[in-house]
């Protein structure tokens, strides 16, 4: 059985290895390390690296804005995924959002990505939002889904 990844607090020093990550997890829209340097720098923001035997393995950004927290990027390289890598990172998205005050967390996925889709359903996001065209493909455009956690309180039927 394979060691679970360690997972490595990461800011603007690491912007290189982070542009390298969501370059090779998302290669339809890679940002840059100057752009990702802006998007970690604490405290209102963080990333963490997941690092499998001694080489990042996986990635996640965040920010937090008052009660509200944003994973802004999350990715497993292809040779990672399915081990758990994924779930110990928005474990410690949603950690770290909450610890800097957020009440809840935000992200975007793209309605097309049925195994990240079933990882954040797992880890208790449920879908609050629809955004049409939102990720750009090769072949067109996708819409993303906006999900929250944790779920948003049920309102009372009316006229209760």
């Amino acid at each position: 059985m394979t060691a679970p990844p360690e997972l490595v607090p990461a800011g603007p020093p690491h912007a290189a290895v982070l542009a390298e990550l969501q370059a090779a997890c998302f290669p339809d829209e890679p940002w840059s390390a100057v752009s990702i340097a802006g998007m970690v720098e604490p405290p209102a923001a963080f990333a963490v690296i997941a690092m499998e035997g001694g080489e990042p393995a996986g990635f996640v950004m965040v920010r937090t804005a008052g009660e509200d927290g944003e994973i802004l990027a999350i990715g497993v390289l292809d040779h990672a995924r399915g081990r758990g890598t994924g779930r110990r990172l928005v474990d410690a998205a949603v950690a770290g959002a909450m610890r800097r005050g957020a009440t809840a967390v935000f992200l975007e996925v793209a309605e097309d990505n049925a195994a990240a889709r079933a990882l954040y359903s797992r880890a208790g996001f449920v879908p609050v939002g629809r955004r049409p065209g939102y990720y750009r493909r090769r072949d067109g455009r996708v819409a993303a889904l906006v999900l929250r956690f944790p779920s948003p309180p049920m309102e009372p039927p009316a006229g209760r």
